[in-house]
C-alpha cells in the first residue's frame, strides 16, 4: 500500500483504516458477507466500479489478509473471492455502520438496495425470540437470487447465499425492488402480498413470524 495513503496513527482505528479506507472496499467486504462471489457477481453488485479498480481493491485486500481467493469443488469449479476468518469478523461492524448509516439526518437515500444490502438488512433488524419451539429453515428469493436462512429456537443462527441445503419450510419470494419499499417503510406488507409482488409459500404462518421478526 502507497505510504502517501497510510496514517501514521498507531491507534486501531487508524490501522484498520489504512486496510479499508479506500473507496469500494468495505462495500466488497459487504458483499463477500454472505458467501464466496466471483469477480463477474461482485461486479454485477456494485455497477459503478470498473474492472480496474474492482481488481485493485481485491488485491490490497488479499495483501492485507482481509480476503482469499479460492476454487470451489466440481462440479462449480469456479474461482471466487471469499472472506478469510479475519475478515469475517468485519460482519458486526458492517452491521453497525448499516444501522447508523440508515439514520443519517442529512442524507436522503436514492439509490437502489441490492440483494446482498436486502438480506443484511434483514439480518440487522432480526429480533430474537424467546419462544422455543420457533425454529424453521427459509428460503428467500430476490429476482434470481437465492438465499439460506435458518431460525433456531428463535434466533437466527444462519444466513448465506443459495439454496438451503435442506428443504425450506417457508419460502418467500419477491423482486428487490418491492423488498426494498418494505425494508425502508415505503410500503407495508400486506400491500405487498396483496398484489402479488411477494409471494409465501410453505409454513405461511412460519413465514409472518420471520418478517415480523425482521421488521417487515
Amino acid at each position: 500500500m502507497a505510504a502517501k495513503r497510510r496514517y501514521d496513527d498507531g491507534c486501531g482505528v487508524a490501522l484498520a483504516m489504512n486496510i479499508l479506507g479506500e473507496r469500494w472496499s468495505m462495500l466488497i467486504v459487504r458483499d463477500l458477507l454472505l458467501g464466496p462471489q466471483r469477480f463477474v457477481d461482485l461486479q454485477a453488485g456494485l455497477p459503478d466500479i470498473s474492472p480496474n479498480v474492482l481488481s485493485h481493491r481485491l488485491r490490497e485486500l488479499q495483501e492485507s489478509g482481509v480476503l482469499q481467493r479460492r476454487t470451489l469443488p466440481p462440479p462449480a469449479a469456479s474461482r471466487v473471492y471469499d472472506l478469510t476468518t479475519w475478515g469475517a469478523e468485519l460482519a458486526p461492524i458492517v452491521t453497525a455502520l448499516g444501522l447508523w448509516g440508515s439514520r443519517t439526518p442529512i442524507m436522503p437515500r436514492t439509490g437502489e438496495m441490492r440483494p446482498n444490502s436486502l438480506m443484511l438488512s434483514l439480518r440487522s433488524t432480526f429480533s430474537p425470540s424467546d419462544e422455543p419451539d420457533w425454529s424453521a429453515n427459509y428460503e428467500i428469493r430476490i429476482g434470481a437470487d437465492t438465499f439460506c436462512v435458518r431460525v433456531n429456537r428463535g434466533r437466527l443462527t444462519e444466513m448465506a447465499r443459495g439454496p438451503a441445503a435442506v428443504p425450506a419450510d417457508a419460502v418467500i419470494a419477491t423482486d428487490h425492488k418491492t423488498l426494498g419499499l418494505l425494508v425502508t417503510n415505503g410500503e407495508d406488507l400486506e400491500t405487498a402480498v396483496g398484489s402479488g409482488r411477494m409471494t409465501l409459500t410453505g409454513d405461511i404462518e412460519a413465514a409472518r413470524r420471520f418478517l415480523a421478526a425482521v421488521g417487515l
